[in-house]
C-alpha cells in the first residue's frame, strides 16, 4: 500500500500546484486570456498527469501491489470529482471546446486558443510526469521506467470496432454533458464523474476509455503496436464523430451550420388555451355587432 500512498500524495501535489497556478493567472492575465490560456492549459496539466499516473497503476498496481480495479476505479471516480470542483469551467477536451464553438457559445479564436493550451498543457503534463517516474519512488515506478520504452497499443480490437467504441463513449459522455450544463454544480459533477467511471470500466479494455483527443494523444500515439493514423482514427475521429451525434440528437441541429431543426419540430413556446381564445373570439364578435348596431341607428343625411 505504500506506493498507493505515494500516488495518492502525487495526485494531491499536482491538485495543489495546478489550483495555485489558476488563482495566480487569474490575478495576472485578462479575463479573456485566462479562460482561453491559463485556465485550459492547469486543466489540461492537472488531468494528463493524473491519468497518466492512474493508467500505471492500472497495469502494474493488480500483480505489483496486490490490489484489484475497484481500488483504480474509486480512484478514478474521487478524481473526476476533484477536476470536476477544481477545474474553474475549463474542460481540457478538444471535443468541448468544438462542441462549445458549434453550439455558438465561442468563436473560432478563442476554440483555437483553447485547444493550443490543452495541447500545451497535456504535452507539459507528460513530461512532469515522467520526470516524476525517473526518481523512482516507488517499485511501481522502476517496473513503470523499464517498460516505459516499449509501452503497446491500447487498441485490443479492430480499427472499426475501436472507433465504434471511442465515438460511443465519447456520445454517451457528451449526452449526459448537454443534459446536465444548467443543472447545479453538485449534481453535474457527481453525474458526469459517475458516467466518465462507468465508460472507463466498460471500454478501458478494448481501448483505453480516452473519448478524450488531447489525452490520447498523450498517453498512448507514443506505444508501439499502432501507426499514427490508426491512433487518429481511433482517437481522434471516433470522439469527434460521437460528439457530433450526441449533439445533433440533443438540439436536433447543429447551430453553427445550419438553423433548422432535422428532428424535432418547432413548437411555440407560450401556449393560448383554448378557453381563453374562444372567449376573446367571443368578445370579438360581439364588440363588432354592437358597433354595427350602432352605425345602423345613426340618422342619415
Amino acid at each position: 500500500m505504500a506506493g498507493l500512498n505515494v500516488s495518492i500524495a502525487f495526485f494531491s501535489l499536482v491538485v495543489g500546484v495546478c489550483q495555485a497556478l489558476r488563482q495566480l493567472s487569474k490575478r495576472l492575465l485578462s479575463p479573456g486570456a485566462y479562460g482561453c490560456l491559463a485556465r485550459e492549459f492547469a486543466g489540461s496539466l492537472q488531468l494528463c498527469t493524473s491519468c497518466l499516473e492512474l493508467r500505471m497503476l492500472v497495469d502494474i498496481g493488480p500483480w505489483g501491489g496486490g490490489f484489484g480495479p475497484d481500488v483504480v476505479l474509486t480512484l478514478l471516480f474521487v478524481l473526476f470529482m476533484v477536476h470536476g470542483a477544481s477545474f474553474d469551467g475549463a474542460s481540457a477536451n478538444p471535443t468541448i471546446c468544438l462542441q462549445e464553438f458549434l453550439l455558438l457559445e465561442s468563436n473560432l479564436v478563442a476554440t483555437a486558443a483553447k485547444v493550443l493550451a490543452q495541447g500545451a498543457g497535456m504535452g507539459t503534463g507528460w513530461a512532469v510526469t515522467r520526470l516524476y517516474w525517473s526518481l523512482e519512488l516507488t517499485h511501481f515506478h522502476l517496473i513503470q521506467n523499464l517498460i516505459a520504452s516499449e509501452c503497446s497499443s491500447s487498441i485490443h480490437m479492430s480499427l472499426h470496432h475501436a472507433a465504434f467504441v471511442e465515438g460511443t463513449c465519447s456520445f454517451l459522455f457528451h449526452l449526459v454533458l448537454l443534459k446536465m450544463q444548467q443543472s447545479h454544480p453538485m449534481y453535474r459533477v457527481p453525474a458526469l464523474a459517475m458516467t466518465v467511471t462507468f465508460l472507463t470500466y466498460t471500454a478501458g479494455p478494448f481501448t483505453g476509455a480516452f473519448f478524450n483527443p488531447a489525452l490520447a494523444t498523450a498517453a498512448t500515439f507514443h506505444c508501439l503496436g499502432s501507426s499514427f493514423w490508426d491512433y487518429v482514427q481511433v482517437y481522434w475521429l471516433g470522439p469527434l464523430a460521437g460528439m457530433l451525434a450526441a449533439l445533433l440528437l440533443y438540439q436536433g441541429n447543429i447551430p453553427r451550420l445550419f438553423q433548422r431543426n432535422l428532428l424535432y419540430s418547432q413548437k411555440s413556446k407560450y401556449k393560448i388555451p383554448k378557453a381563453r381564445v374562444a372567449v376573446h373570439l367571443e368578445g370579438d364578435e360581439s364588440h363588432w355587432q354592437k358597433k354595427g348596431e350602432k352605425s345602423n341607428s345613426e340618422p342619415r343625411a
